[in-house]
């Protein structure tokens, strides 16, 4: 095998909890992350180079040293003794620093990727343990589907998930910085909190209406104060027949989880012609 193509699925956060800052500067987490249908296509080739390459679609990521996928090919690589170059090519499509893990999902893809194309015969929570070397939700990324992670994000329970039905990803044209809003979430009174439990009841009930209920993330109330149009996407979205819409992650792309596709599209309709949004999609749950 000379070259091997994946899809690299994005998340969102159904729920984020924090619990507190710990000794290493990073936050105690109790999230439910879900694995959306929205991905990124990597191609990796084998080649005889000896050197790791990247190029992608767009200018807006790093095609050097610093690109999450060039640093797994690279662990790999020094850890195994391939003499091999490699050329990733990333085929961008999920929001970029919006809150869906883009550039831990490629990470993973090329981990997952090397293994298989190198022959190497790591299993999957070996893969996982290299993962969390280059970010806390690469872990995630390689296994997938629906789980409670816990810790930074490593600690992962796979949730059973059959639930149907369709998500508008909704991204405005800003950034947000993570360390930002993890730096403020410290010195806010957050009022509501996540129910995790229920949230794994109605997933695993398949109770779409009854998770739309609990979906929290206690981040909003970071993020939303300085960049309200997050919560204005909530609101259309609402209108629109969204049962529950909520911010993933630090932000700041929006999700509106809806029941029939009609009422997604139609959602979609209003919210590109508020002129608000860089990115839209209409996606589904990966499970």
């Amino acid at each position: 095998m000379k070259s091997i193509k994946l899809k690299a699925y994005g998340k969102i956060n159904l729920g984020l909890d924090v619990l507190g800052k710990r000794d290493d500067g990073y936050h105690d987490l109790d999230m439910i992350m879900q694995s959306v249908d929205l991905h990124d296509v990597i191609t990796i080739t084998k080649n005889d180079s000896g050197e790791i390459t990247v190029k992608s679609n767009t200018s807006k990521i790093p095609n050097d040293k610093s690109n999450l996928a060039y640093r797994a090919a690279k662990l790999l690589m020094e850890e195994f003794g391939i003499k091999k170059g490699v050329e990733i090519e990333i085929e961008k499509n999920i929001p970029i620093s919006g809150g869906m893990a883009g550039g831990s999902t490629d990470c993973a893809a090329v981990l997952k990727g090397m293994n298989k194309l190198f022959k190497l015969k790591l299993t999957e929570q070996q893969l996982m343990a290299r993962g969390v070397r280059l970010g806390a939700d690469v872990p995630f990324c390689i296994m997938g589907k629906t789980a409670r992670a816990e810790g930074i994000g490593e600690v992962l329970t796979p949730i059973k998930n059959k639930i149907k039905g369709y998500i508008v990803l909704a991204k405005p044209p800003i950034s947000v910085s993570t360390g930002f809003v993890y730096g403020r979430i410290d010195k806010v009174k957050v009022k509501n909190k996540p129910d995790t439990e229920a949230m794994i009841k109605a997933l695993e009930d398949n109770d779409l209406e009854m998770l739309a209920c609990n979906i929290c993330n206690v981040l909003e109330e970071v993020t939303i104060p300085d960049y309200p149009v997050v919560q204005e996407i909530k609101v259309m979205m609402k209108k629109d027949g969204a049962l529950n819409a909520m911010m993933t992650g630090s932000g700041p792309t929006v999700f509106g989880l809806f029941d029939s596709k009609e009422k997604a599209i139609t959602a979609i309709g209003h919210l590109t012609d508020s002129g608000i949004l860089e990115q839209l999609f209409l996606a589904k749950f990966v499970n």
